[in-house]
C-alpha cells in the first residue's frame, strides 16, 4: 500500500499560501475571515485545555496507583487474598 503525501511538492511556500488566501477570501468574504480565524483559535485553545486536563487526570491516576502499590509493600490485592477453598 502506497501513501501519497498531502502536499506532493512538500509544504506550501509563499506563492502557494497567497493563492490559498485568495481562494479563502473569495469563498468566505473579507469581512468573515477574522471571525473565522478567531473561531479556529478558540477551538484550538479549548482542545488544548481539554487535552491538558485529560493528561493531568491520567497522571493523578498513575500517581495514586503507585502510592497504593508502595503502601502495600509492592504486593497487589491478588497476592494477599487466599485462593477459594473447594476447587481442589
Amino acid at each position: 500500500m502506497t501513501v501519497t503525501p498531502a502536499f506532493v511538492g512538500g509544504l506550501p511556500g509563499g506563492p502557494e499560501m497567497l493563492v490559498i488566501a485568495g481562494i479563502a477570501i473569495l469563498l468566505f468574504g473579507a469581512d468573515r475571515i477574522p471571525r473565522l480565524a478567531r473561531s479556529i483559535g478558540q477551538s484550538t485553545k479549548e482542545f488544548q485545555r481539554g487535552r491538558d486536563e485529560l493528561e493531568q487526570e491520567l497522571e493523578d491516576i498513575e500517581d495514586d496507583a503507585r502510592d497504593t502499590v508502595s503502601e502495600s509493600g509492592g504486593s497487589t490485592d491478588t497476592d494477599t487474598n487466599p485462593a477459594p477453598a473447594g476447587d481442589e
